[in-house]
């Protein structure tokens, strides 16, 4: 039987997630599998992947063969750059220690650019909040300023009125000694 490591799609129109598993060839892409390895969600910045590593490299292992994106998916991760170490290590080029040091430098750079992406994304939402809190601030001013005009104006209006009844009534009041 020739195993795939293949994606499985989810979720519903115009928001799909991904389970990676390792399923028969001849099976349907979201049909019967043999395994399931992780998840994969394309719709978050940076992509989320969620993948149990020691049983990717296990499958990788015995041969199965992933398709075209989940070796791009297992690549970064990590899984394939540990096949390719350890097969240094069987062929004498290098210690597992070496290669295990080789695997955490790679690891730990590459958590560091995923870090400074979420980062600027984190930073991108706080200055757009910032920006939106600022124009809601001087669309509040502008409202609070035509308020105050129409008080304002209404204010004067009965001074006005009031006035014009007082002096109505001084002279209705002479006319009446």
């Amino acid at each position: 039987m020739a195993t795939k490591i293949r994606l499985a799609r989810h979720g519903h129109k115009d928001y799909a997630y991904y389970h990676i598993v390792v399923a028969d060839s001849r099976a349907p892409r979201d049909g019967k599998f043999i395994e399931r390895i992780g998840s994969y969600n394309p719709n978050t910045n940076p992509a989320t992947v969620d993948l149990n590593f020691d049983r990717a490299f296990y499958w990788v292992g015995v041969g199965a063969q992933p398709t075209d994106t989940v070796r791009n998916i297992l690549s970064d991760e990590g899984v394939m750059l540990w096949k390719h170490l350890l097969g240094g290590v069987k062929k004498g080029a290098f210690s597992e220690e070496e290669a295990k040091r080789r695997f955490d430098a790679w690891k730990a750079e590459k958590d560091a650019k995923l870090g400074k992406i979420s980062k600027e994304e984190a930073d991108k939402k706080a200055q757009a909040a910032k920006k939106a809190m600022a124009q809601e601030i001087e669309t509040n001013k502008a409202i609070a300023n035509r308020v105050a005009e129409k008080h304002q104006a209404a204010l004067e209006a009965e001074a006005a009125a009031a006035a014009q009844a007082t002096q109505e009534e001084a002279p209705a009041a002479t006319e009446a000694e």
